[in-house]
């Protein structure tokens, strides 16, 4: 799905999210009620992701962890929107975790160990989502709903391979997935971007500060490799779905005497 995109789509795909996240919001600042309130914290959680691969390889979730910093600049009420840029720098491990099954759907066995061929491949990303955060209700005590919507920018720091066979012993001729250039092969493209949605709640209180949990999924618009026509792979994207909890607390506020409506 979506290996039809060209680098222009992407293009055009990414500008759009950035003039959301940088066009919408402020646009509103003449007629919305102002905000100026920062807040920093920390967040983790955990990743279940995968890479379409193009020839297809057969997968299951890899699940990982990830956390790190968190900062929120909110700007503006709208009507009943509270609009926030939301701004983050995460450790986070990723990657794929290969289903090799026989065309009968039973784990292939191999001839060296005995045992069900594994293989999976940790991918270690320090990534930076750049988000707006659109939020509904309660805005200084009590209960919010949220969505987060922008691009996210990642580096890959190490990898490492899991897997219970050599691969010179694997057993390739009773797979029903032939596709194996991907387990020795090194991630190429180190840079990864695409766009990043969510949604969650938000609890706040001014003496607590704010409790959020969210689930966000990711798309990639890079390739893990190359994509010419004289590379194996036409198609090698993350995606991947987080689910995480983040603290944060204010470092300035809007003065009281500015707010018309709590």
């Amino acid at each position: 799905m979506y290996h039809w995109l060209n680098m222009k789509t992407k293009q055009k795909i990414l500008s759009g999210v950035f003039l959301i996240l940088f066009g919408v919001l402020p646009s509103h600042a003449q007629i919305g009620e102002h905000r100026d309130e920062f807040s920093i914290g920390v967040s983790g959680g955990y990743v279940m992701s995968n890479v379409a691969f193009v020839p297809k390889v057969n997968q299951g979730y890899h699940g990982g962890i990830t956390g790190g910093i968190s900062v929120r600049y909110k700007s503006e009420k709208y009507f009943n929107t509270i609009c926030s840029v939301v701004g983050e720098i995460n450790y986070s491990q990723i990657g794929w975790k290969e289903s090799i099954l026989d065309t009968n759907n039973q784990p292939v066995i191999n001839a060296k160990t005995g045992l069900a061929e594994k293989y999976s491949r940790t991918l270690n990303y320090i990534q930076v989502p750049v988000l707006a955060h659109l939020a509904w209700g309660k805005e200084y005590k009590g209960m919010q709903f949220f969505i987060n919507l922008g691009p996210q920018f990642g580096y890959l720091i190490s990898e490492s391979t899991d897997m219970n066979f050599e691969l010179s012993s694997r057993n390739t001729t009773a797979r029903v997935n032939p596709v194996i250039a991907q387990d020795s092969m090194n991630v190429e493209n180190k840079f990864d971007y695409g766009i990043a949605v969510g949604g969650g709640l938000e609890y706040s209180h001014p003496k607590i500060g704010h409790i959020l949990l969210e689930a966000r999924y990711y798309y990639g618009l890079a390739n893990i490799y190359g994509s010419s026509k004289r590379d194996y792979f036409s198609k090698s994207n993350i995606g991947n779905i987080v689910i995480k909890a983040t603290y944060l607390f204010d470092i300035s506020k809007t003065k009281k005497s500015t707010i018309k409506s709590k």
